[in-house]
């Protein structure tokens, strides 16, 4: 799985998302200007120790980010997508893009991409999730509907057994 990060502002969901990433296996693109340094401490403090497990890469910009990978197919996450994150079909190496916090994915390029816009329902008045819940809302269902290939799918008690 690859999550991509359009301009993320925040070092602490960054952060957070990448930890997640790393849990997960999957690769962590981030597409510039980001809002921080990527040696930042809050970032690497909302990762923790996992950053040895992360697969992080970086673009100058999105033409890069599709240049370097293909113009592989994209599932945008955006409040504004017809279809909930549940109703399409993920493969195991979907390409899901998140935007900045302060703003989302532009509409420039969202306009593109209709067919695979994706939304986590919510309440009318609300205007979003946090983004790094929102990440792991998404990328979750999609390990999901691929059977969580390469997770661990049992758990073992650390001082007790089962």
């Amino acid at each position: 799985m690859h999550i991509v990060l359009h301009e993320p502002e925040i070092p602490q969901n960054t952060g957070n998302i990448a930890r997640t990433c790393a849990a997960t296996g999957a690769t962590l693109h981030l597409i510039e200007p980001l809002g921080f340094s990527i040696d930042e401490k809050a970032l690497k403090r909302a990762g923790l120790d996992y950053w040895h497990l992360l697969d992080v890469r970086t673009y100058k910009n999105f033409e890069e980010f599709l240049e370097k990978n293909n113009n592989p197919k994209i599932f945008m996450a955006t409040t504004k997508a017809h279809h909930t994150h549940v109703e399409v079909e993920y493969e195991e190496d979907a390409y899901i893009m998140f935007g900045k916090e302060s703003a989302g994915i532009p509409e420039e390029i969202l306009v593109n991409y209709e067919d695979t816009c994706v939304r986590i329902p919510m309440i009318e008045s609300a205007r979003s999730l946090n983004l790094s819940n929102s990440v792991a809302v998404v990328l979750y269902e999609a390990l999901r509907q691929t059977d969580y290939k390469l997770l661990q799918k049992t758990g073992e008690l650390h001082r007790l057994q089962w």
